[in-house]
Formats: C-alpha cells, sequence, structure tokens
C-alpha cells in the first residue's frame, strides 16, 4: 500500500503541477490579448482621429488658398506669319499664321517680358520655319507645338517662366 500512496501523493503533485502549468499559460494568453486588444483599439482610435483632423484642416487651408490664387494676366503677341518647311518636295509652299496669347502668373512679368519680346519672337520665327505641314495635323500636333512654344518662350525669359502658350488663331495656307 505504501507503494499506491506514494503514487497518489506523486499524482496530486503532478495534477497540480499540471493545472498551475496549463493556467499560468491561460493568464499569460488572457493577458496577452487584453493588450493587443486595447493597442489594436487605441491605434484605430488614432487612426480615426488624426484623418478626421486632416480632413477638416486641409479644407480649411484649401478654402483660403482659393481665396488667394490670382487671376493669370494675358499678354498678346504680335501675329506670326512663316513658310513652312516642305523638306525638299515639289510641292507648292505652305505658309501658317499663328495669333498667339502669353499666360503669364501675375502683371510685374508682363513689364519683364516686353523688353525681351524681340528674342521670344525670334525664336518663334525660327521655330515655327522648320515645321513640316504634317506636323501640324490633328490635335497631338498642335498640343507638340503649344509645349515647345511655352519650352523656348521660358528658356528666353530665365530665370522667369509662364504658364502656357495660348492659339487665338491658326491657319495653314
Amino acid at each position: 500500500m505504501a507503494t499506491t500512496k506514494e503514487a497518489q501523493t506523486e499524482d496530486d503533485k503532478t495534477e497540480p503541477e499540471g493545472e498551475e502549468g496549463k493556467q499560468a499559460p491561460a493568464k499569460r494568453k488572457l493577458s496577452l490579448k487584453l493588450i493587443l486588444i486595447a493597442v489594436g483599439g487605441l491605434i484605430a482610435i488614432g487612426g480615426i482621429g488624426g484623418g478626421a483632423y486632416f480632413f477638416f484642416a486641409h479644407k480649411t487651408e484649401a478654402a483660403t488658398a482659393v481665396n488667394k490664387v490670382k487671376p493669370p494676366v494675358f499678354l498678346d503677341m504680335p501675329d506670326v506669319l512663316v513658310n513652312l518647311s516642305n523638306g525638299g518636295g515639289n510641292e507648292r509652299t505652305q505658309y501658317l499664321k499663328v495669333k498667339v496669347v502669353l499666360e503669364l502668373p501675375d502683371q510685374e512679368l508682363s513689364a519683364q517680358i516686353q523688353p525681351v519680346m524681340p528674342r521670344i519672337m525670334d525664336t518663334f520665327q525660327t521655330y515655327l520655319r522648320e515645321l513640316r505641314p504634317t506636323d501640324l495635323d490633328g490635335s497631338a500636333g498642335l498640343y507638340r507645338l503649344k509645349e515647345e512654344l511655352t519650352r523656348r518662350v521660358n528658356a528666353a525669359i530665365a530665370p522667369n517662366h509662364i504658364n502656357a502658350v495660348l492659339f487665338k488663331e491658326i491657319v495653314v495656307q
């Protein structure tokens, strides 16, 4: 019987250890789960609060920025009439007539552009004379022409810059 009592006492000893061993990780998991849930909740609340702050704060800044935007200034350029390059063919000579307006960011730039107007007109003339009639086909051709003229004007008046070159009239004869 001594062996059975010893076995029972060993079983009693092992069971509490097993129960304590099982209960201790369960408590850790429970506390770890609570910590993770709490941290996740705080992150979610912080994210929602931060998003709301930026959403509403940027609206007020955008409204004030709209009020500060100045209307653009437009400067009419003299009409340009050039003959187009026909690429060495025997076709008749074609002419291009362009009326251009420069879109400026402010009125001060208009006074700064006037002294360099001959340089701008020279860049227009030399570039437009090299164009072929096929270069002006379609809206893509006109878009490329507009972008190239804007780039050349900005190079001529550097460090200043214009917003865009706008066409009032384009005639190819």
